[in-house]
């Protein structure tokens, strides 16, 4: 009967770390997504169009206008930040020459 008793102690003592780190928070629900969906619609964005190009300015700008919609109605917090990014580096392939200097010493 002790080995028994000292396998379940062990087993509980290894689950009760699992145990803690479970996540408590919920995911969204269905209805959740949809009203998101129908916002979105409303402010411009339609997601039925296929392969848009411009697909991240679109989404972008009617998250924007849902935002400033919802913030104008005293719900969720103020906006704010900004991005920017560098140029694109312009590359060319190695000469002839250039190619040589790197696999051989410069010979």
């Amino acid at each position: 009967m002790k080995p028994i008793l000292m396998a379940l102690a062990a087993a509980s003592a290894l689950a009760l770390p699992i145990a803690v780190l479970a996540q408590t928070d919920a995911a969204l629900t269905r209805a959740q997504v949809r009203a998101e969906l129908e916002q979105l619609e409303q402010a411009g964005y339609y997601p039925g169009r296929g392969e848009d190009p411009g697909y991240p300015a679109a989404i972008q700008a009617a998250e924007a206008r849902v935002s400033s919609r919802n913030d104008a109605t005293g719900y969720g917090g103020a906006m704010s930040g900004a991005s920017a990014t560098g140029a694109r580096a312009v590359m060319r392939p190695a000469s002839a020459q250039e190619m040589k200097q790197i696999y051989f010493g410069g010979q």
